[in-house]
């Protein structure tokens, strides 16, 4: 038989917090642990391999208090795969306020993602198991709270960077068009055999594409859809 995979033992602690009852505190350190652990197996089993009670049993907890933050085994997925989305969103939005050029914010920003989407974590709870536990639908909503919005950040500022106009409407086309390029290079990098030569090829592509937007922005060419200010 192959080895158990190795689990942190993640005691719930109650940290003393002021104004908070010693109850919610445990509550929240139990939750706490059930995700960690949880989160953990998900990477190096998958979600159909990991047990809810190997996850519990990491967390030292019972099956009453797993079933008394989540609903069962799916529900416990989904606050793994939003923690992971958070934190992936977090470290993307990090890169984009450490430029203020538009340039350098679009490609610090893409930089970012290819790290994250390399991730073991990410590769396997987002990438990989997403789309199937959670189902599609879900699985788009989630991506839009996340990515999407970083996406339209890096379009606002590299859109903004030339003398164009655009409605709202025709940024959210923009947005679309290139969140639909970064799912399909996240999923590509993440699938690949050598992920790192992957996510170079992904940043050599994109980089290309937005040094012809600099040109055009520095050329003063109209795009479409675009009004003259002048």
């Amino acid at each position: 038989m192959p080895p158990k995979p190795r689990v942190s033992k993640l005691v719930p602690k109650v940290p003393g917090v002021t104004g908070t009852s010693r109850r919610q505190q445990y509550s929240a350190s139990t939750k706490k642990a059930l995700v960690d652990v949880a989160e953990e197996l998900f990477t190096d089993l998958g979600y159909a391999a990991a047990s809810l009670d190997s996850i519990v049993a990491g967390a030292q907890v019972t099956k009453g208090a797993l079933y008394h933050h989540f609903s069962g085994k799916q529900a416990l997925f989904e606050a793994v795969f939003e923690r992971v989305e958070t934190d992936s969103s977090r470290a993307i939005q990090k890169a984009l306020r450490s430029k203020k050029d538009p340039w350098e914010k679009a490609l610090a920003g893409l930089q970012a993602f290819l790290a994250v989407v390399q991730e073991p974590r990410y590769r396997r709870i987002v990438i990989q198991e997403g789309p199937s536990v959670l189902g599609y639908e879900r699985y788009r909503e989630q991506e839009e709270r996340s990515t999407f919005a970083n996406v339209l950040d890096i379009v606002r500022a590299v859109l903004s960077a030339g003398t164009w106009e655009l409605d709202e409407d025709m940024l959210q086309t923009f947005a679309r068009i290139f969140f639909g390029a970064m799912s399909s290079a996240g999923e590509s990098v993440s699938s690949s055999e050598d992920p790192i030569a992957a996510a170079e090829r992904v940043q050599t592509a994109i980089a290309f594409i937005l040094q012809g937007f600099q040109a055009l922005a520095d050329a003063g060419v109209p795009l479409p859809g675009a009004t003259d200010p002048a």
